[in-house]
């Protein structure tokens, strides 16, 4: 799990570092190609990860065998991880950074409604969500009689919860919470 996270945090550095200089598509194709080599040359994470082998001789190998395939600052990234000790973070990086960025500027959103809504007020909700998540939005509705009214949006692990179920029970937890002065 640890693992995990650290290499999430490395993940979104280089996308944060390369995506101004490459671009996200680039991004992606770097990671993409990165991962077949590895898969391909299983030698090739061996030499890595090697302690006997020099930083600088790794880096020299990856310039010179990945510079026609991947942007320099992807190269960059990979002796920054050698550099930091982190190369076994390599494989869990290529992984993030194809399963969350694939899809580029796009977020699948689910709406949640009690009762099938005008297209024009969709349209609008899926112009708001596209503000707050500062991308496209693929749009997928779905009808749930449980919220006895209103809307909830989910954006991945995130939900925005305007239903009037949820408003009720807040008013419960906070009725609960009172303190009754006599």
């Amino acid at each position: 799990m640890k693992n995990k996270l650290a290499a999430k945090r490395y993940a979104e550095a280089y996308i944060e570092f390369a995506q101004t200089k490459i671009g996200l598509a680039r991004c992606v194709d770097d990671m993409k190609s990165l991962r077949t080599v590895m898969r391909e040359t299983p030698d090739f994470l061996h030499f890595l990860r090697a302690p006997e082998i020099p930083v600088h001789e790794k880096g020299a190998l990856i310039d010179r065998v990945l510079g026609q395939v991947l942007a320099e600052e992807t190269r960059t990234f990979i002796r920054y991880l050698l550099v930091k000790g982190r190369i076994d973070l390599l494989d869990g990086v290529t992984d993030y950074v194809r399963v969350v960025y694939a899809h580029g500027e796009v977020v699948d959103v689910l709406l949640r409604t009690t009762f099938p809504l005008e297209l024009d007020v969709v349209e609008r909700l899926k112009a708001r969500v596209e503000v707050i998540a500062r991308k496209k939005a693929n749009l997928y509705l779905e009808l749930d009689p449980d919220l006895l009214g209103g809307v909830q949006i989910v954006i991945g692990n995130t939900i925005i919860d305007g239903s009037v179920r949820n408003r009720l029970l807040q008013l419960k937890k906070q009725m609960l919470q009172a303190k009754v002065v006599p």
